[in-house]
């Protein structure tokens, strides 16, 4: 059964939702940028309804300036003491729940990290964001991780169809030079205080066990995988385009999910 709570953070109030399960442990769901509880498409309001079929009792919340939720939006870097409260009120709406292990995608997964320690006892990061906030409100966005490049010319040189169009003059020779030059140039050291180097540190000094999830074909994804490095931390990979898993994709997601819930 799903009901719907509030809880206090800092003096506001936000809105959050409880998929009710007999199991002792239960899942956190972090929303990644600005969505709402229910995720895009309402998928992650589908993901909690069939994680708690299975079991496990599910919390999910809007973080403030959020959807239902008082307040002012400060974005995920800002974003900890709303986990901090949610995992409180989760502990208080399900008394029972003995650990809780706290999902993540985009945004979501980064403020996991970068919020650290948290009261969990384990993560479950998708396709982590590591995009600085310059690059992101660029009016011209940056190329896309050279992984990504590499892949799109190779199909391109596969398909005859793509070679007729180059020698037609179909396609903009600029931009294919732009991208084919991006592969020779070597990627120079994330700065100390850059976010994948803090990402980094966060994922090296973690104090709960954690999985990586990425779809390879999702350029967030893509940027994570050659930005960061995990160490230890265990990575599955789907391959799939989708950065929310959405379709056939949320089948492999729950999954994945309810191997670490147990």
């Amino acid at each position: 059964m799903r009901h719907h709570l509030t809880f206090t953070c800092e003096g506001d109030t936000l809105a959050a939702s409880l998929d009710e399960a007999p199991g002792a442990t239960g899942l956190l769901i972090v929303s990644g940028g600005n969505e709402i509880r229910s995720g895009a498409h309402r998928g992650m309001a589908a993901l909690a309804q069939r994680i708690a079929a299975a079991g496990h009792p599910v919390f999910r919340f809007d973080r403030r300036g959020i959807g239902d939720s008082e307040g002012a939006n400060g974005g995920y870097t800002s974003s900890g003491p709303d986990i901090a409260a949610a995992i409180a009120a989760f502990r208080a709406a399900a008394p029972h729940v003995e650990r809780i292990i706290a999902f993540g995608n985009c945004d979501a997964a980064s403020a996991l990290l970068l919020h650290q320690p948290l009261p969990l006892d384990g993560l479950i990061l998708a396709n982590p964001w590591t995009y600085e906030e310059e690059e992101a409100e660029a009016d011209e966005p940056a190329l896309p991780p050279a992984a990504a490049i590499r892949a799109r010319y190779l199909a391109r040189l596969k398909d005859p169809k793509s070679l007729l169009r180059l020698l037609k003059g179909e396609i903009d020779v600029r931009k294919l030079l732009r991208g084919l030059s991006a592969l020779g140039k070597a990627k120079p050291p994330a700065a100390p205080d850059s976010l994948p180097a803090r990402l980094d540190q966060a994922m090296a000094a973690l104090p709960c066990p954690a999985t990586i999830l990425l779809a390879t074909g999702d350029r967030t994804a893509q940027a994570f995988a050659e930005a960061c490095r995990p160490g230890d931390i265990k990575v599955e990979r789907l391959d799939s385009g989708s950065h929310s898993f959405a379709g056939a994709d949320a089948d492999w997601l729950a999954a994945r999910i309810l191997e670490r819930l147990g």
